[in-house]
């Protein structure tokens, strides 16, 4: 593909100052936790202070996203973050494991009770976390990388061209809701297997969930993405609106999404070798809705969480994976397109982050903040994991595609 001519002179992200910064910012992250496993086996959720919350159930996804982290790690030379991948291994092969059925729990809790759950959501990083930590050349990932895949064929509906939600232990009963989230971080995972695997079936699959969801549903919504819908794909734009701060499945239309699935949209496009136009087009009507309607919807500073369909706030905390997802957005949009207006939203959001996000004191990003950007915990407490903030500091350092850890892992 032919990438217009830009001019990169200002651009914040061609300063070597710049990258340093983005360096240790990632150094940092990396640094938050003395210690973030466990005892029982995987990573634990962290509090504000970066300590394990043992009591805490151990969740497949973040023992998923923190392997794919500490893969990211060892593929920067980060000293320790071998052992922690292998850990995540260790844990994604054994106590999360479902031996039985096959496939992996959604938790385990540390007295040892089990939420049996197969969740798309949650297997979609149990495949992020293989991918790169086969990308890094760690023991075991190839053989959990495979696992992974063959378990992730069980929610595909071909017919669909999509994910269905989740389903019981056994696999005998599949849940009425579909989702748009666990579609959307299936086609980050997808993107990853079809890097590192070289099966360009999975690139595939990534443009037929965004084909859908994307070009033919948000479209129709005005670029509103919808994200729940019944058993036949049909939108149920009401869906929790009794339970509006939802952490996976909120009321609404949430905005963050609107500029992960803009930046994911250019990654699969530079990831085909003949990528359909609309892949740019919608990258860019998302980024713009986001920022006219989202950005300080409610006269504050930020991004609030969520709107209504008539784009009035619903939720207005701001969540620091949404401030994430801006940042590569407009790193993304920028790399593609050249066009200034995207430099001067993702110093924008830098400084936000920066000011707001950040945490000096006591390590990594405040996740929640009200919308007087001081700290909250309406829906997350603490500072679960790193994986959001950890991406911001790494994609507009690097190219659109392959994905992050296939990208960094060295060649021949």
């Amino acid at each position: 593909m032919t990438k217009p001519q830009q001019d990169h002179a200002f651009s914040w992200r061609r300063q070597p100052s710049h990258r340093a910064w983005l360096d240790a910012e990632f150094r940092r992250l990396l640094a938050f936790s003395s210690d973030p496993r466990h005892p029982r086996g995987g990573f634990a959720m962290l509090d504000r202070d970066g300590q394990a919350q043992i009591e805490a159930p151990i969740h497949t996804w973040i023992t998923g996203r923190m392997t794919h982290v500490y893969a990211l790690g060892h593929l920067r030379g980060i000293p320790g973050s071998g052992p922690l991948v292998d850990h995540g291994i260790a844990a994604l092969t054994g106590l999360l494991r479902d031996e039985q059925h096959d496939g992996w729990f959604r938790s385990v809790a540390a007295a040892g009770e089990t939420d049996t759950t197969k969740d798309a959501y949650q297997h979609a990083f149990v495949v992020l976390a293989a991918c790169s930590a086969t990308a890094a050349g760690r023991s075991g990932a190839d053989a959990l990388l495979e696992a992974a895949l063959a378990v992730y064929d069980r929610f595909w509906d071909e017919d669909a061209g999509l994910l269905r939600e989740s389903y019981d232990r056994a696999w005998q009963s599949a849940e009425p809701y579909r989702g748009a989230n666990s579609n959307m971080h299936a086609v980050e995972a997808c993107l990853a297997a079809g890097d590192v695997t070289g099966d360009p079936r999975w690139h595939a699959r990534a443009l037929r969930i965004a084909t859908f969801l994307i070009d033919e549903v948000t479209r129709a919504h005005g670029w509103r993405l919808v994200e729940h819908f019944d058993p036949d794909w049909q939108p149920v734009l009401e869906h929790h609106r009794d339970e509006p701060a939802h952490p996976f499945r909120p009321y609404g239309t949430t905005v963050g999404h609107w500029l992960e699935w803009g930046r994911l949209l250019l990654q699969l496009e530079a990831s085909l070798p003949e990528p359909p136009a609309w892949l740019l087009e919608a990258a860019t009507a998302l980024f713009a809705a986001a920022t006219s309607v989202g950005w300080a919807a409610d006269g504050q500073p930020g991004f609030v969480y969520t709107l209504d369909w008539q784009d009035q706030p619903v939720v207005t905390a701001r969540m620091h994976w949404v401030i994430c997802e801006a940042i590569a957005a407009a790193a993304v949009l920028h790399e593609r397109t050249g066009e200034a207006g995207y430099e001067h939203w993702y110093r924008t959001f830098w400084d936000h982050a920066a000011t707001a996000f950040i945490d000096r004191q006591r390590g990594s990003w405040h996740h929640e903040l009200d919308p007087d950007l001081t700290p909250a915990a309406g829906t997350w407490a603490g500072k679960p994991d790193l994986y959001h903030a950890v991406q911001a500091t790494l994609l507009p350092q690097l190219d659109l595609a392959p994905a992050l850890a296939a990208q960094l892992a060295p060649s021949g």
